[in-house]
């Protein structure tokens, strides 16, 4: 039987529990969700993908009106996650395949996040857009040693500082974007490998202890107890906190992931080259066959490289995702990790965390 969860430790900002909110994008994990998740005693995350989409700030008839209404949303949602929790730890996640990522890392770090969490690349320059803020934490993530090295060595050389946290992508059970899980069965490329290796890498080699937050298919609190078991000091939870009351999808969204089993888990091509898991709709199923007819084009120039955009291949991503967080949920894309049938309702966000905080026996 296990106790009382240890707090978790990011830079200058101690959470109660270590579990992180993991984001989802568009606007699944917003203000309400992050809010509410931090109120609770985790580390809530703003996922700033296409937060301007749907705002009154865009409008596609001008150029680069989507840039600007990112920013703005992403500002006004900041404001709205301060009202619902004023004292919580609050991140940003941002993604560096986008073309505002620079402008957003910027923003969040003046308009108060605590922590930016970054995927979707290495955020090689990251210290440098937010070096006026020295007390927001950076926390990139990485799924293998060679892509932390990369970044360590890096931002020593360059702005003599490390990373605040690595978040470390599970890919074998991760939701949306992955990548190497071809190579997991391997050996030194299991979770417990890679948590291994980064663990030597930072006491040995740059003797600090920089927190490992491991990511993918963690849905309850056996899970969180394995992976801290394995070295981990937390976790981050994505795909289980869109069955709850104050996820900022659809309630469409959040049943059909309530319904969804584990027979529904595909794995889809994204316009950014890389694979993604999700759950079988018609849309999903659609690409996988290569029978998708698309009827606008690109709508934001979101994305540094696109095959949507340049080679007309796939499918807008931001669109697909927003569609189906809006409650379309045949027509868009449903992002989801691997666990499923986790839970039969949908519950609050003060319910789960109880739920993840509860001591568990965990099987021999």
């Amino acid at each position: 039987m296990t106790g009382v969860l240890s707090p978790l430790r990011i830079g200058k900002y101690i959470a109660r529990y270590p579990i992180v909110q993991g984001a989802m994008a568009v606007r699944v994990s917003g203000a309400n969700l992050a809010g509410s998740v931090a109120n609770a005693g985790g580390i809530g995350v703003i996922a700033s993908l296409g937060l301007g989409l749907s705002s009154p700030y865009f409008d596609q008839r001008k150029r680069g009106s989507f840039f600007r209404a990112n920013r703005l949303a992403l500002i006004d949602e900041l404001a709205k996650v301060r009202q619902i929790s004023p004292d919580g730890i609050i991140g940003v996640n941002i993604l560096v395949a986008t073309r505002d990522y620079q402008m957003l890392a910027q923003t969040a770090a003046a308009q108060g996040a605590n922590l930016i969490v970054t995927g979707a690349g290495l955020p090689l320059s990251l210290p440098e857009y937010t070096a006026n803020y020295p007390d927001v934490a950076l926390v990139p993530s990485v799924s293998n040693l060679h892509s932390a090295q990369l970044i360590c060595q890096t931002w020593q050389r360059q702005y003599n500082r490390l990373p605040d946290a690595l978040i470390v992508e599970n890919c074998q059970f991760v939701g949306g974007h992955f990548t190497e899980c071809d190579r997991v069965n391997l050996p030194g490329f299991s979770i417990g490998s890679v948590i291994s290796q980064l663990r030597h890498y930072c006491q040995q080699q740059l003797g600090v202890n920089i927190p490992l937050i491991i990511t993918g298919g963690i849905s309850d609190r056996t899970d969180i107890e394995r992976m801290l078991a394995m070295g981990a000091d937390g976790v981050q939870i994505g795909t289980r906190f869109i069955t709850t009351e104050e996820c900022d999808a659809d309630r469409r969204y959040k049943e059909y992931h309530l319904n969804a089993r584990v027979e529904d888990i595909v794995t889809v091509p994204s316009p950014v080259g890389k694979m993604t898991r999700a759950l079988r709709n018609s849309f999903a199923q659609e690409v996988i066959d290569g029978s998708l007819s698309q009827e606008q084009g690109c709508i934001a120039n979101c994305l540094e490289k696109c095959l949507y955009r340049d080679t007309g291949k796939t499918y807008c991503i931001l669109q697909a995702l927003a569609k189906a967080a809006h409650g379309d949920v045949e027509n868009g894309l449903i992002f989801s990790g691997a666990n499923v049938r986790y839970t039969e309702r949908i519950m609050s966000i003060a319910e789960l965390m109880a739920e993840f905080t509860q001591p568990c026996t965990i099987p021999v």
